[in-house]
């Protein structure tokens, strides 16, 4: 059994049509890179995984679990209350293109928050697993810094940090560097690559396409709220099936 297992999904604003039955699963320990231009579809996605914006048509499992929602005894999907769905999407983390850490907290203890408020951790136990995120993020030194001590790589650095102390099954990046400036990127992308090697499993919205050439093990490419190629990353960049993926990569490999 997959590990993510995405059906049929369907969602719309409005008049607007963003997905349109979008299907893919993802294997434990798979990183996975979504591509498309602006629009496509893929932050959409991403937020429906972990039910920050519901389903219209279509479902969406977790390790074998429905997120955000129950099957009724008439076999009709049915929001979850709130308590319930945020217990499942707490082992579900998110990394977001601003870094969201509270500015009233250091960064220790932006990371031990919510293992102690919502995995009940001991705050020694959760301090010394944050402490320990930190060094593999390469910010030890900076535990008893405020966000705004902080530079943007090094914010997002922690942001990644307090993802991981709640100890997720899944990992979710919507962008991670893309408000960044060009010499931070890197500290960022490296602190993902050492989750990927740590097994992590993690599905990615970025256009850092050497990142996902690199580190991927498949590359998901979305356009007009489908998924229009779904390949390993060598094929994909060396002979791309569908014209919108030769058109992305022409249009990135050129400025990149």
């Amino acid at each position: 059994m997959a590990l993510v297992e995405i059906r049929e999904v369907h969602k719309r604003f409005g008049a607007q049509e963003v997905l349109k039955g979008v299907s893919l699963d993802v294997e434990a320990g798979e990183v996975v890179c979504l591509l498309g231009a602006s629009g496509s579809g893929k932050t959409t996605l991403l937020r429906c995984i972990n039910h920050l914006e519901p389903l219209d048509r279509g479902e969406i499992k977790v390790a074998g679990e429905l997120v955000g929602y129950t099957r009724g005894s008439d076999g009709k999907l049915r929001e979850e209350a709130d308590r319930i769905a945020s217990a499942k999407r707490a082992k579900i983390g998110m990394v977001f293109q601003r870094f969201n850490l509270f500015a009233h907290l250091t960064a220790l203890e932006n990371i031990t928050e919510a293992p102690v408020e919502v995995l009940g951790m001991s705050k020694p136990d959760a301090k010394k697993r944050a402490l320990d995120l930190l060094s593999r993020v390469g910010l030890k030194d900076k535990a008893n810094h405020y966000p705004h001590e902080l530079s943007g790589g090094q914010q997002q650095r922690v942001a990644i940090a307090r993802a991981v102390a709640m100890e997720p099954r899944l990992m979710l990046f919507d962008e991670p560097t893309s408000a960044l400036d060009p010499e931070l990127v890197g500290e960022v992308l490296e602190s993902m690559r050492r989750l990927a090697a740590d097994g992590m499993t993690m599905i990615l919205v970025t256009h850092e396409l050497a990142f996902a050439r690199e580190v991927a093990d498949r590359v998901i490419m979305m356009a007009d709220g489908q998924v229009v190629e779904d390949a390993p990353p060598a094929a994909f960049f060396a002979t791309p099936r569908h014209p919108r993926s030769k058109a992305f990569l022409a249009r990135h490999m050129r400025t990149a």
